[in-house]
């Protein structure tokens, strides 16, 4: 299954191993492990790659069924981007800059920005922390020592974990305001909760990582395509070429041990066996597939909670919004991005309303939604209202992500588990990161990692750039 371009990586030996799951965590831990030399055959149930990062028809429209971003620090996901030979199609931007709406601020000062300078942390932020007008005086210096104090949090300490991230906040002196229109204007978007629901290994993680790490790590990226581009059409292509055996529409239905070290994977209508499997799936399904003993408690893989994510698309016969994106206060509507040419749209103005955290309006009917969300985009948008609405449709991922709530991290595995053979994937098993693209790839690294130790294996230097990145 090659198109005649280069290999990236040696012969397949002998040695086979199936991954279970087609998603950005069972493609990366298949990459990797062709990559190695290893015989591997990928297997999805849906009719495509990507897992809940994807793209569909409407019409004439390719619309992604949520509007996902990636920061600069997420260098496991940009390796990945390279090694699919996407990267261009996702750019980051040159210098975060975050543009905040609040409608009831004074006139001229409705518009915020979160923005960077090319100075050393945490002087970096400075000069836009002391200028954002959505937040008091006292508010911003109290930012900016609570600021100091996530940074001196040891994220290896567990008990950072069983904390929660909105009282910490409040200890530190965190007024209402400054939560929403700042730590929840990240946390929200980053952990897919506000911090009161958060743990705080979590969201001291985020908050170190991609504010307090370099001055460079926030800075936003994002696909100018669609996400089947990306994870779809060039993933395949990257497997196809690396000698990887993928089937879509293959629904697994049994993972047991055959003797030997081998393992047996059933699918209607086939019998494969493997020297490793390894279970890129949610952690319901992994849950379900797992033979056992193969974790001393699977019981706590049903005990990792789920949350949802609402994307409301409007397009418009005109153009509305002048910029790439925007975040409101004060507002249902959090982040608001211009699909317009990665859709294909030809006229008008296609916008996606990305609200995370949605546990309130994920099952709300198409036409209330309608009725509450035309008019705010209206209000933060003044020429949206002489503007004809052509399409409205609603995207719902009601298990988008796994909820980071306080003592989660308990319940989240590692790639080993106790039956020699079997490995675990996912952007919810123990990467240390939120349900983020980041750590799904991440996942998929330990997970062939871990898969090649025991086959012997040496590690390809290139799947490993982006640890020595970070």
């Amino acid at each position: 299954m090659t198109d005649g371009t280069r290999s990236h990586g040696p012969v397949a030996d002998g040695r086979h191993a199936v991954v279970v799951g087609g998603g950005l965590a069972g493609v990366t831990t298949a990459l990797a492990l062709a990559d190695a030399g290893v015989r591997v055959t990928l297997l999805e149930g849906r009719p495509r790659l990507g897992g809940l990062a994807f793209s569909f028809q409407r019409g004439d429209l390719t619309v992604d069924n949520g509007q996902h971003v990636y920061l600069r620090c997420c260098t496991a996901y940009r390796w990945f981007l390279d090694r699919i030979e996407g990267a261009a199609l996702a750019p980051l931007q040159d210098r975060l800059d975050v543009p905040v709406l609040d409608l009831a601020r004074p006139e001229g000062r409705r518009l915020g920005r979160l923005r960077r300078d090319a100075l050393p942390v945490p002087l970096h932020l400075g000069r836009s922390l002391a200028s954002y007008p959505h937040l008091s005086l006292a508010d911003r210096a109290r930012v900016g020592r609570a600021a100091l104090a996530l940074r001196k949090l040891d994220l290896a300490d567990p008990a950072l974990d069983t904390q929660d991230f909105g009282n910490w906040l409040a200890a530190h002196g965190q007024s209402a305001r400054a939560v929403e229109a700042l730590w929840d204007l990240v946390g929200v978007a980053t952990l897919n909760a506000v911090a009161g629901d958060a743990s705080l290994a979590l969201a001291a993680m985020v908050f170190k990582t991609g504010l307090l790490s370099d001055p460079g790590a926030a800075d936003i990226g994002w696909a100018r395509v669609p996400l089947g581009e990306l994870h779809d059409r060039l993933a395949r292509k990257a497997l196809d070429s690396t000698g990887v055996r993928t089937e879509v529409r293959t629904r697994v239905t049994s993972v047991s041990p055959h003797g030997n070290g081998q393992w047996t994977v059933e699918v209607p209508g086939e019998t494969l066996r493997a020297d490793a499997v390894v279970l890129a799936v949610p952690q319901r399904e992994a849950h379900d597939l797992l033979p056992a003993g193969a974790l001393d408690a699977p019981e706590r893989l049903l005990e990792i909670g789920t949350a949802p994510i609402l994307n409301v698309h409007v397009v418009y016969d005109r153009k509305v919004l002048g910029r790439p994106f925007f975040t409101a206060l004060g507002s249902p509507v959090q982040w608001v991005f211009d699909r317009t040419d990665a859709s294909g749209l030809r006229e008008g103005q296609y916008l996606a309303v990305s609200q995370s955290a949605a546990q309130d309006e994920i099952d709300t009917p198409v036409a209330v939604l309608r009725e509450r969300y035309l008019p705010e985009l209206e209000r933060l948008l003044p020429p949206a209202r002489g503007a004809e609405v052509r399409d409205f449709f609603v995207t719902r991922e009601r298990t988008a992500t796994f909820a980071p709530t306080p003592g989660v991290g308990r319940l989240r595995p590692g790639a080993r588990t106790k039956a020699s053979g079997l490995y675990l994937a996912g952007a919810w098993t123990a990467t240390g990161w939120p349900a983020t693209m980041e750590s799904a790839v991440r996942s998929g690294v330990s997970a062939a990692d871990a898969v090649l130790g025991a086959l012997g294996r040496p590690r390809p230097q290139a799947l490993f750039e982006f640890e020595e990145a970070a």
